[in-house]
């Protein structure tokens, strides 16, 4: 994400400090919010997908989804 928008958020949050937000800087800061976490989760799934694990045996594979228990 821009550094420009990750700037605007700060401000938007700044201001809501102040006073109450205008229902478009509230659009707009949840839009802002979204795409940030968007990234961040697309960016610490590459992260992880990226990790190998050595077992004792000394073989190496790659990080495991976990597995739900429903």
């Amino acid at each position: 994400m821009e550094h420009e928008k990750i700037e605007r958020i700060n401000e938007l949050t700044r201001i809501s400090r102040e006073r109450e937000l205008t229902a478009e800087e509230q659009v707009e800061r949840a839009a802002l919010r979204k795409e940030y976490l968007d990234g961040f989760r697309e960016n610490m799934r590459q992260v992880l997908e990226g990790i190998k694990l050595q077992r004792p045996d000394g073989t190496i594979e790659p990080l495991q989804k976990k597995q739900d228990k429903h």
